[in-house]
């Protein structure tokens, strides 16, 4: 089997009557939050700034490749804001879109351990498709079927609320509410029609100590679109003397992950995960597995947590 069959997918998808977009996938979704759910923004109680880089099933031409910048902070105590940007690619070019988001949250405290933050979410994103560019076509795709979009601009707005303390976390979101339809199906292309669809996050996480030098947390996070199964990642994570971090991941039917991380100092994190498909896909040996590579830089104020007035400094590091 070729690795450029792996655009044939693509061929696929387009060309059924209906496909429901799905968003970006990521294996550390523990430090990229911001780009699910909007009621995270500020919580870190100062500035934080992560960029992640994902290679999905490398060795496959054409397999998706994301990059994700996301900046937020409190102000005055109760309010956060943010900024998330994420762009995404599939077939080398056939499928490419970027969002751009301002984040808004508010926060409330609940009582002297535990805050509730209810956000909001407004931006777009811009969608290019260009299925020329596809290697295996369908003997049904001649030159006058080519579909060809350059920067449609389509608005966007989304919500969420995040429940947290120092050692638990729980969060339900829907980062994108409008289901905008990108293709005509008025025209001899109706068989094109691809609709953007509401995703719904539900994620929790809990801390224990397990030593004076080691945190132990699971966390979960569902995700549900119509149209596709209900997706479920679970992991399993260490941290060492408030540096290393380690762990393990599972998506449900679909790929095991292994996860590490260092805290170089108070302001900077790396983090590197792969993923090993447990699908036929995983058996291919065009399929050397999924990659992602994120770095944090924080510069944590040390006043009021957001939602109240005490002054208390906010751990360092976060393990969330």
């Amino acid at each position: 089997m070729k690795p450029k069959h792996f655009l044939i997918a693509i061929l696929i998808c387009c060309s059924t009557s209906l496909v429901a977009q799905q968003e970006a996938q990521y294996t550390q979704y523990m430090y990229n939050t911001l780009a699910i759910n909007p009621a995270y923004a500020g919580s870190r109680g100062g500035l934080s700034v992560v960029g992640l880089y994902r290679s999905q099933w490398v060795g496959l031409e054409g397999a998706p490749q994301t990059q994700t910048l996301n900046i937020h902070a409190p102000l005055r105590g109760r309010i956060g804001l943010g900024l998330s940007v994420v762009n995404d690619e599939i077939g080398n070019g056939t499928n490419q879109e970027t969002y751009f988001d301002g984040m808004f949250s508010y926060t409330i405290a609940i009582n002297e351990e535990t805050d509730l933050s209810f956000g909001l979410k407004a931006g777009g994103h811009l969608l290019n498709i260009d299925l020329s560019k596809l290697q295996n076509r369908g003997p049904s795709f001649n030159s006058g079927q080519d579909v060809v979009i350059d920067n449609k601009f389509s608005p966007n707005f989304g919500f969420g609320a995040y429940y947290y303390s120092d050692t638990f976390y729980a969060g339900v979101s829907v980062p994108n509410v409008l289901e905008t339809e990108h293709f005509d199906s008025s025209g001899s292309s109706s068989n094109l029609l691809a609709t953007e669809r509401m995703n719904f996050y539900v994620m929790s996480g809990v801390v224990t100590e397990l030593s004076d030098r080691i945190k132990f947390k699971p966390a979960v996070l569902l995700k549900a679109v119509s149209g596709a199964p209900l997706q479920a990642d679970l992991s399993a994570n260490f941290l060492y003397d408030n540096k290393f971090t380690f762990g393990t991941a599972y998506r449900w039917g679909s790929a095991w992950s292994a996860l590490a991380g260092f805290q170089f100092n108070d302001k900077i994190m790396l983090g590197l995960a792969y993923d090993r498909e447990i699908t036929e896909l995983g058996n291919t040996a065009f399929n050397n597995g999924s990659f992602e590579i994120f770095l944090r830089y924080e510069v944590l104020t040390g006043g009021p947590r957001r939602g109240r007035s005490k002054f208390t400094r906010v751990l360092t590091p976060r393990f969330f």
